[in-house]
């Protein structure tokens, strides 16, 4: 295997000691990997987080990182949604295990979202498709030319296009297919169209046969519906369930205003975290989460004034959370390395910021107990690297994947700047 590096240095807008900071991550060149002078990571010292954990900084300038996986070997493989020099795919790899990335590969030829391991493979998606590379018995890629294609003709409309996947243990892979109409008004219209065609083949969660080629995407089943775009998605083998975290929808003071207010347009509808089971119906675009009254509300579009409820037949959210908060990553904490509470939480990465909270850019935590969640709190704080209710400067950076390592620390990509973080915990 032939790698390529670079030495690059960027403070990535934080305040973080960077004295003598080199990350040597590679994208161009064709000089052969080999060990240089040894590098230093940046401590990440303006994330906020918890006693006794850290973050750091392993990279940056990477490009639009948007999911991330790490192996058991400790190889981090990185989704990028905008082609780097042709590629879609970073491998990056610290060989002598110092904490420092020393060797890197840029591979796939297609632009997208999700990336995950699974039984031997590593899975990826375009905006399009499902693609698997065959690993060796270290998790390493047989042959970084030649994925097998496993979904082809996933709808792409531009918007909300990305196709986040994870994988259950019975053989089936789950692809988010997000709405691209924000509440499926009708063209020039505050009116919804009814019923909503845009469900036949986006707005939930479509099932495929993770050991089958060549599918498109009529060989596959809508497992759930009503959820309008669901970045984050994971299988949570602890209740051996589905789980999502699903984006609301956006403006009601547009065409309704003697319903809501520009506050309440800012403010509404909820965030949501679900557990889905086939068949599901989270309710979009006829009904919203209201989080401030507890209620699933008739959307205005089909007769709703921000009172009526509706939905009877559609799921609550496990956890609701403020609006527009952009939750893009979700995952389950299976790792030894953090105290005892985060064992079998949900680490979620939100991507924007909520007006009710005047917070975002943030990494939350829910805990589970028995399958059940607790309270959310702000795990990882500060990413923005500016006050966001008093901005002073533009934001650093925008929280988009998370991974879990094989020593349990967890991983953070960023997709404004190219960041990768590392967070680590050692008890004081």
């Amino acid at each position: 295997m032939r790698f390529t590096q670079k030495t690059f240095l960027r403070s990535a807008g934080f305040t973080a000691a960077l004295a003598g900071f080199t990350c040597l991550l590679a994208y161009k060149s064709d000089i052969p990997s080999n060990k240089t002078e040894p590098a230093k990571y940046a401590e990440a010292k303006d994330i906020k987080l918890p006693i006794g954990f850290s973050a750091k900084i392993l990279g940056t300038d990477l490009g639009a990182t948007r999911h991330i996986v790490v192996g058991k070997n400790g190889d981090i493989y990185v989704k990028l949604s905008k082609l780097k020099d042709g590629k879609g795919i970073y491998l990056l790899r610290d060989t002598n295990k110092d904490g420092v990335i020393d060797e890197t590969k840029l591979f796939g030829d297609y632009p997208g979202t999700g990336i995950t391991i699974k039984n031997g493979y590593l899975y990826s998606s375009s905006n399009k498709a499902v693609y698997r590379y065959k690993l060796n018995e270290k998790e390493e890629i047989i042959n970084f030319d030649s994925p097998e294609k496993i979904v082809d003709g996933l709808l792409d409309h531009g918007r909300d296009n990305a196709k986040p996947l994870t994988l259950d243990n019975q053989g089936n892979i789950y692809v988010t297919i997000g709405s691209y109409s924000d509440n499926c008004r009708a063209t020039g219209s505050g009116k919804g169209m009814n019923p909503c065609t845009v469900l036949d083949s986006a707005g939930g969660i479509w099932k495929f046969n993770a050991n089958k080629l060549g599918q498109t995407f009529s060989d596959g089943v809508r497992y759930a519906t009503g959820v309008k775009n669901a970045v984050g998605i994971n299988w949570d083998t602890k209740t051996n369930s589905l789980f999502v975290t699903a984006h609301g929808r956006g403006k009601f003071d547009d065409f309704y205003p003697q319903y809501y207010t520009a506050k309440q347009s800012a403010e509404l509808p909820a965030e949501a975290l679900y557990r889905l089971k086939e068949g599901d119906d989270a309710g979009w675009p006829y009904i919203y989460y209201d989080h401030f009254q507890n209620k699933k509300i008739l959307a205005p579009e089909y007769g709703g004034d921000g009172k009526k409820t509706g939905g009877e037949k559609a799921i609550d959210p496990t956890v609701a959370f403020p609006a527009h908060l952009g939750p893009n990553a979700l995952l389950f904490y299976t790792g030894t390395m953090f105290p005892a509470k985060y064992k079998n939480g949900a680490f979620i990465a939100f991507h924007s910021q909520s007006a009710e909270l005047h917070k975002g850019y943030m990494v939350a935590f829910v805990p589970f107990v028995n399958g059940k969640p607790g309270k959310w709190e702000i795990f990882a704080d500060n990413f923005a690297g500016v006050d966001l209710l008093k901005p002073t400067g533009p934001i650093q950076h925008r929280p988009c994947g998370l991974a879990q390592g094989p020593d349990g620390a967890l991983y953070v990509t960023d997709d404004l700047n190219g960041t990768i973080f590392k967070i680590d915990y050692k008890k004081k």
